[in-house]
């Protein structure tokens, strides 16, 4: 039945997960001195982040039904007639996300009953990971930039915790402080957009900008011929690259895997990393009046999408390659937006949060299984040790590269669809990068399986030194792969074993989605009323209209991919990868060493890494050393605090001179005043 929502309720969705973290962070720490276990803890966390997902659920079904909330739930502050408010806006989209982020962030919860169970920081990472849903939730649910902003801020802040969780370990620490500074440069660019956005709109409310568009569209950015709107878009993307891990503020989310794997499976491939996707949806009435916005967004996703594919070829850490698969796939959600496929880039946000929560936490399995062993060059054959990891694990994988009738053809077909229809500049360039990137997608995916699950068992050996290269460390332990047997990996002789329920139940729960949700929502997300009135498209950008026309229903376009391009790039990446890594291994070693140069290149990231270590690192710490030496040692140290000492030492020098201590050189003195005196004040007597 249609209608307002109960605000009560809705408030309860981020509140319940915030009293979870609450409980567990002070009763279930030192803080507090330990007062609860960790059974107390994971109970009201878990309790906390149930009851959001049932309203969650309960939300969604009541906005199908046609219901809607836009209101201020506290009124914080009016200053000058702006109007600070915390407010919600329930519709579609946010229903959605709200439902996405409560489901996988229960799965988290749960796995991590059993993934940090010897971990000494148990509650400390239940109450961490209850924040974060809870600030993603202020995130998706707020009706106003202050509220969004502090969301914004609020899963960063949270993000930096929980990749250096482990606080003790110099790579974490580095990790953390790496990813909170390239968000602070995206960061940077958002809150110039809302600043741009707030000053001519003179409003913070998303209902009240969006209603003064068209008059924004007439502005100029003051001083240049730039249009207002396209400064303010290409600001709000600026936050969103930060954010979603875009060229080329991506260098942060590989390195982010320093942290526990249910915060990667959380954060780094779910929720927080769609934020900016979910941000430029959100505020499609404004990138639709901005061409040169949307060709801006649509070229930074394509080369996200297609180079960063490239780099998780060449990687050999189980999660690392999970992570740039994410890269990847956060690129072709980019892609779609600029194509102003919004619903198409929202819909594959949704089936990306279940395939890629299910690959990262089927990986933290793995890793379990193997005692904390991620290179995948010691694993092999798991499949008959491990069974339930590896059919899910498969269903993950054919989802991720886009095989008909699973959730991720549904989306990743129809941005590749949306792209081939679209006519904005840069639609060249995108088209090839989406198609390429299917190819690559399939390949290092099912390297990762073949590796991982068939061929030979490569477990409980002395692995040589080379299996140390290529950013293969041991992040759970903190140990190199193949350094130290006795601490990390199984003992020569030991098999790996499946992990117990409570890990393999969200992987279970999470397999369902990522196989058959994508068939049962493309109809009303793409093509019926979903998202009627809440994503806005604009008459000169056709591309779902040319998607509209195609769709003929998810069992004939299924049947209709088995004869496209896209479908026969997939099983051509699975087949080259299955003779390269199974039938012929020597093939990769020569095309190693045939291509070194290239090689090299992937291996050292495209030196992103080392460009920015060198230009903004080191020309930072030319710049405060400048400073330091020009600005504290010589203005502040040297002419001011010390010049200023020797100055008074000077005239203390002069004026000791007149201090000789006789009294008749003082009498002298002060008759040489008092004449002074007469003569200055009294007439000259030969004046007249």
């Amino acid at each position: 039945m249609a209608g307002q929502l109960n605000p009560n309720l809705l408030l309860a969705v981020p509140l319940a997960p915030l009293a979870g973290s609450v409980i567990a962070g002070l009763f279930g720490t030192k803080f507090l001195g330990n007062k609860i276990g960790r059974g107390t803890s994971h109970t009201v966390t878990i309790l906390g982040v149930l009851i959001a997902f049932i309203i969650s659920l309960q939300t969604l079904m009541a906005v199908m039904d046609g219901a809607r909330f836009d209101g201020v739930i506290y009124n914080w502050m009016t200053v000058a007639g702006l109007k600070l408010e915390i407010g919600f806006l329930i519709d579609s989209l946010t229903a959605m996300m709200m439902c996405v982020v409560t489901f996988v962030s229960l799965m988290v919860h749960i796995y991590t009953i059993g993934y940090m169970k010897d971990d000494e920081g148990y509650n400390r990472f239940f109450s961490y990971i209850s924040l974060f849903t809870f600030s993603m939730l202020m995130l998706v649910m707020s009706n106003n930039f202050l509220q969004l902003f502090f969301g914004w801020e609020a899963v960063g802040l949270v993000s930096y915790l929980l990749i250096g969780f482990w606080y003790t370990r110099p790579t974490a620490i580095f990790a953390n402080m790496k990813a909170f500074l390239v968000n602070r440069v995206g960061d940077f660019g958002f809150i110039l957009g809302i600043g741009l956005l707030l000053a001519y709109a003179g409003s913070m409310n998303y209902a009240e900008v969006f209603a003064k568009k068209e008059e924004l569209a007439l502005l100029s950015l003051p001083g240049t011929d730039w249009m207002l709107l396209t400064v303010a878009c290409i600001c709000l993307f600026i936050g969103a690259m930060g954010k979603s891990a875009q060229f080329p503020l991506h260098v942060w989310l590989p390195d982010s895997m320093e942290g526990p794997t249910p915060i990667s499976a959380l954060i780094h491939a779910a929720t927080m990393v769609t934020a900016g996707i979910f941000m430029v949806a959100r505020m499609s009435p404004l990138f639709e009046l901005s061409d040169t916005a949307l060709s801006f967004v649509m070229v930074i996703g394509s080369i996200t999408a297609l180079f960063m594919g490239f780099l998780g070829i060449i990687q050999n850490d189980i999660k690392r390659v999970v992570a740039y698969s994410t890269l990847s796939q956060l690129g072709y959600m980019t892609v779609a937006l600029g194509a102003s496929a919004y619903s198409v880039a929202v819909f594959h946000l949704m089936t990306h949060a279940f395939f890629k929560a299910l690959l990262f936490l089927a990986a933290g399995s793995v890793i379990i299984g193997l005692h904390h062993d991620q290179d995948i060059r010691n694993m092999g054959g798991l499949r008959k040790y491990m069974p339930i990891t590896w059919l899910t694990s498969l269903v993950g994988s054919l989802a991720l590269i886009g095989t008909p009738f699973f959730s991720g053809f549904y989306s990743k077909d129809s941005i590749i669809e949306a792209v081939h229809s679209s006519h904005i500049a840069g639609a060249g360039f995108a088209n090839f990068a989406v198609l390429a990137g299917v190819f690559v997608t399939a390949f290092y995916s099912f390297r990762m399986y073949f590796l991982v699950f068939h061929g030979e068992e490569r477990f409980g050996q002395a692995h040589d030194a080379h299996h140390a290269e290529n950013g293969n460390d041991d992040h759970e332990t903190g140990h190199t792969a193949g350094d130290e047997p006795g601490h990390h990996g199984l003992a020569a002789g030991e098999k790996p074993h499946e992990s117990p329920l409570v890990v393999t139940l969200p992987l279970i729960l999470l397999a369902i989605p990522s196989a058959i949700i994508g068939f049962f929502t493309i109809g009303p997300m793409l093509f019926g009323e979903f998202f009627k009135g809440v994503i806005f498209v604009g008459e000169s950008h056709l591309a779902m209209e040319e998607l509209t026309k195609d769709f003929h229903g998810p069992l004939k376009m299924a049947v209709h991919a088995l004869t496209s391009a896209p479908f026969w790039l997939a099983l051509a990446g699975v087949a080259s990868s299955y003779y390269f890594y199974l039938v012929n291994p020597r093939i990769p070693a020569a095309i190693k060493e045939k291509f070194s140069a290239v090689y090299v290149l992937l291996d050292n990231k495209y030196y992103m890494d080392k460009f920015n270590q060198q230009v903004f690192a080191g020309g930072a710490r030319m710049l405060g050393g400048g400073l330091w030496n020009a600005g504290d040692k010589g203005l502040i140290d040297g002419l001011i605090v010390n010049g200023s000492a020797k100055v008074v030492a000077w005239l203390s020098t002069i004026v000791r001179l007149l201090q000789s201590g006789y009294i008749y050189h003082y009498a002298f003195v002060m008759i040489l005043g008092v004449l002074g005196f007469l003569t200055y004040f009294l007439p000259f007597p030969f004046a007249k």
